[in-house]
């Protein structure tokens, strides 16, 4: 892959999270819809499949995806019940952040035993 390729990939990525973030500052919503978008999961897949055309790389790419995103729900669930019984910023982070390593430990046996057998 030639060095400007992956500038461009760097570039694209970046402006999606800058974007998301800089709408979150004025609207929630439209910042947490833009996000929770599988935007990155896309734009992975279609480069993915633009260096391979291995559709079966992709079918398998995209069933870990689906397997992973269970256990990155856990920070979604942790973090702000953290946040409203009045932990601090960066210990709920920190703390929603290593719950989250532990479910990404059980996803990944999981989606090894799992999901690679079928």
């Amino acid at each position: 892959m030639l060095w400007w390729q992956l500038v461009i990939r760097g570039v694209v990525s970046g402006g999606v999270i800058v974007g998301a973030s800089e709408l979150a500052k004025r609207y929630d919503l439209l910042g947490a819809i833009l996000i929770s978008l599988p935007l990155m999961s896309i734009i992975t897949i279609i480069w993915l499949y633009n260096d391979t055309s291995d559709t079966e790389k992709i079918a398998d790419f995209a069933t870990e995806i689906m397997w992973l995103v269970i256990p990155s729900l856990v920070l979604f669930f942790s973090l702000p019940i953290f946040l409203h019984r009045g932990m601090d910023f960066w210990p709920a982070l920190g703390l929603a952040c290593g719950l989250t390593i532990v479910a990404y430990g059980i996803g990944v046996g999981l989606v090894t035993k799992y999901a690679n057998s079928a």
